[in-house]
């Protein structure tokens, strides 16, 4: 009979377990579902034969939460939980946020800043000797020193200010079950300096392979942005398991050693992952997990992006190499999920961090890994790209003819550069006929090519040929569906001019963004170290920030410049960049000039 792993003593010794083997530590509240990274890393180790308790948002004021199952056989697994702890407690204008989606009923104030940190130090007070891993996005985005936005100032690496013996990062299944073997085999922790996919600590250099990176001090990094933009270049080159080298990091009285990428899945181990006996739905002692809402009638098809937005870290953790689940695979979860009494026949959505990726780049990848100095759809398609959309299409129309399934949509990311590639229309006149629920949401993010260039995404020309596309097959198909762009204000390399030109764009073709997200310069991206330095790494040359907080309001404004509150932002910005011939009564305006009336109704008057 399936049921949920211990969170609490009295539920571990009703398991009769004297003692676990590990104690998972969540920043979320617990819930047993494939899209939660806790409930795979638990549910792998489980499939082991290891006996994992949970030890869910913890009181980190009450040392006495952190000493319920005792000291752990193996060790305690510390992550904040599927979103950055600081990013989940924050908005971009480091405003506290007033709902936790991860936390029962929505609530705030479930876990503390730097949840990773403070749970860590918390282990290290209740047991001194305790063996403490610590992973997910928060630990793996922060391995190594790093910009941290919230404090404005470069961080050391995470395992440092932990106090942690290892650090796993990137996806977990491999590198976590490597881990437990080599501990349940009596290998301390301290040796455990071979593992893929790891980050650890050291004195001396010893029994290092000689074949690695010297990156620039972290005392040199926090005085010369130059050489932060130089060192992070070389972590963003290191990514991929085949080509990447081993990096180390001097502190001063010791090293921070980052081994390789652990190896991307193959499909049956993907498939396995996913076959594992999850009870797809939080903990019953919670009320509500409103995160649940997102997931659980949709499926996970594919994991990695080789689409490298320079403002996702998707390359830093997932890497760029696409590992796909079988058709067997989602198909039988798909049965599984029909069978619950709450579906109600629709599939919210089929996809991954793009949905539309369902195989590498190009075939050479499977033996030699990502190109390190080129990207695969930036500036331009590569000659190698191979794009091809049956796969996918195929999935989608078997999900669709499963009984008791009414509609299969795709809302995750559609990669729509990749799709105007295919000149055989096929998929995305099925994705209009069939998949899209009133609207499809696409990311062109900006319209200024200047902009987009420094995001790492396609030309203006490329989205505008999309729209054009969509509207055509949607009038063929006699549809009537909404396209909705994401935007983004204030990215790197976005001056006034460049969120004129966006604005001036959405006036023209009539859209009012309900949502702007304002570029929030989180660990892991390019883009974030073009924040803080002011330089690309790619090659070194200066690059345009907006960094105080009028004008990055300004460039938002301008997005949303039909909204009466945002009027005297978005006329500052217009004379502050000479453009005050979009001051006016004339078609063409972005605003009128406040408190006056045109011509003819002061006639009336």
């Amino acid at each position: 009979m399936l049921s949920f792993l211990p969170t609490t003593r009295d539920e571990m010794i009703e398991r009769g377990w004297e003692q676990p083997d590990f104690v998972y530590v969540s920043g979320d509240a617990y819930v047993d579902h494939p899209s939660f990274g806790a409930a795979i890393i638990t549910r792998t180790l489980e499939s082991r034969g290891f006996k994992v308790c949970v030890l869910a948002q913890p009181d980190w004021n009450n040392i006495e939460e952190f000493k319920q199952f005792g000291n752990p056989r193996l060790g305690f697994l510390v992550s904040s939980g599927n979103i950055d702890s600081m990013v989940n407690h924050y908005s971009v204008s480091k405003k506290k946020r007033k709902k936790d989606s991860y936390s029962n009923n929505g609530e705030a104030g479930h876990r503390p800043d730097r949840a990773v940190i403070v749970y860590s130090q918390k282990i290290r007070q209740a047991f001194k000797d305790a063996t403490i891993i610590i992973g997910g996005i928060e630990a793996s985005l922060r391995r190594l020193s790093h910009y941290d936005y919230w404090d404005d100032k470069v961080r050391k690496s995470i395992l440092v200010d932990a106090g942690a013996d290892l650090l796993l990062y990137g996806m977990g299944e491999n590198s976590i079950i490597e881990i437990a073997e080599a501990l349940d085999a009596g290998i301390d922790v301290q040796y455990l300096t071979y593992l893929d996919g790891t980050v650890f600590r050291v004195k001396e250099l010893v029994g290092i392979s000689d074949d690695y990176i010297m990156l620039p001090s972290y005392e040199d990094v926090i005085a010369n942005p130059e050489l932060y933009a130089k060192s992070f270049q070389q972590q963003y080159l290191n990514t991929d398991h085949y080509n990447a080298k081993t990096l180390v990091e001097p502190y001063a009285g010791f090293y921070i050693v980052q081994n390789r990428p652990n190896r991307p899945l193959t499909q049956l181990e993907f498939d396995d992952t996913y076959a594992l006996p999850y009870m797809r739905t939080y903990h019953p002692k919670y009320d509500y997990i409103p995160a649940i809402e997102e997931v659980k009638f949709s499926l996970i098809s594919n994991r990695g992006c080789y689409g490298a937005c320079n403002f996702c870290a998707l390359t830093f953790h997932q890497g760029r190499i696409i590992q796909a689940r079988s058709h067997d695979s989602i198909v039988n979860e798909a049965k599984v999920m029909i069978q619950d009494p709450e579906f109600k026949g629709y599939i919210h959505d089929v996809g991954g961090p793009t949905a539309n990726f369902r195989a590498p780049s190009c075939s050479k990848q499977e033996e030699h890994g990502v190109c390190q100095r080129k990207q695969c759809l930036w500036p331009k398609p590569c000659q190698n790209l191979e794009v091809d959309h049956e796969d996918y299409l195929t999935l989608l129309t078997k999900l669709r003819q499963l009984d008791g399934v009414k509609k299969v949509f795709v809302r995750s990311g559609i990669r729509y550069d990749y799709l105007m590639y295919d000149k055989n229309q096929k998929f995305f006149r099925e994705l209009v006929k069939h998949h899209i629920s009133g609207q499809l949401k696409v990311a062109p993010e900006h319209i200024n090519n200047q902009t987009l260039n420094m995001m790492g995404k396609p030309t203006r020309e490329l989205y505008e040929k999309f729209v054009d596309t969509y509207t055509k097959l949607n009038k063929e198909e006699n549809k009537n569906q909404y396209l909705v762009p994401y935007l983004m204000s204030s990215h790197p390399g976005c001056d006034l001019n460049g969120a004129i030109e966006l604005a001036e764009y959405l006036r023209d073709i009539g859209h009012q963004p309900e949502q702007v997200q304002d570029f929030y310069p989180t660990p892991g991206t390019l883009s974030t170290a073009m924040y803080y330095t002011g330089l690309d790494p790619r090659n070194m040359k200066p690059v345009y920030v907006a960094k105080t907080p009028k004008e990055k309001a300004m460039q938002r404004a301008l997005i949303q410049y039909r909204n009466p509150k945002n009027y005297h932002l978005v006329y500052e910005a217009l004379q502050e960049a000479k453009r005050q011939d979009l001051i006016g009564f004339e078609k063409k305006s972005l605003i009128k000039p406040k408190g006056q009336v045109r011509p003819r109704e002061r006639r009336r008057a």
